[in-house]
């Protein structure tokens, strides 16, 4: 009798344990976020969102006050748009600007608000129209090697006889 009581104890301590080991990489990995505060919903639209995923960490000043709700495509203008979630404890003037950012060089990305200057503050339904799009580090690649290939092929000017 007294096995089957250890072994009941055991089998619940590592229950436990396997719980929150697979609760700490679901929020490691931004799949799970426990936020009890309430939020309003404001769009965005966005020429090309790079690696963007929802559940992305919206910051202002390095501080989330938001997350990335859903990401669709909008066939008429040809744009991603962009549903975020923001507490309702941050009020944002209508003219904040947004961008999408990365964590350092190849981290995971995020959205970053900038603060506007208008009195008024966004609400459920607002609809962000101040965007920058995604670096992406292959355009800017491209581009390098494009303007060093174009400035290779110029042909040099020719030397002055003395």
């Amino acid at each position: 009798m007294q096995r089957s009581s250890n072994d009941f104890w055991v089998g619940l301590f590592v229950l436990i344990g396997a719980a929150a080991l697979l609760f700490l990489a679901l929020q490691s990995a931004n799949l799970l976020s426990l936020s009890f505060q309430s939020n309003y919903k404001v769009t965005a639209k966005f020429d090309n969102i790079g690696g963007l995923k929802p559940k992305a960490a919206v910051k202002s000043a390095g501080v989330v006050v938001g997350r990335v709700e859903s990401i669709t495509f909008d066939d008429k203008s040809f744009q991603a748009r962009v549903t975020l979630g923001m507490e309702n404890r941050y009020a944002f003037p209508k003219d904040s600007s947004l961008k999408i950012l990365t964590s350092g060089l190849l981290g995971e990305q995020y959205i970053g608000i900038e603060a506007g200057a208008e009195e008024k503050t966004l609400v459920a339904g607002d609809s962000i129209s101040s965007t920058q799009s995604a670096v992406v580090l292959e355009n800017l690649i491209s581009q390098f090697l494009y303007s060093k290939a174009a400035d290779g092929a110029t042909p040099a000017a020719p030397k002055e006889k003395k």
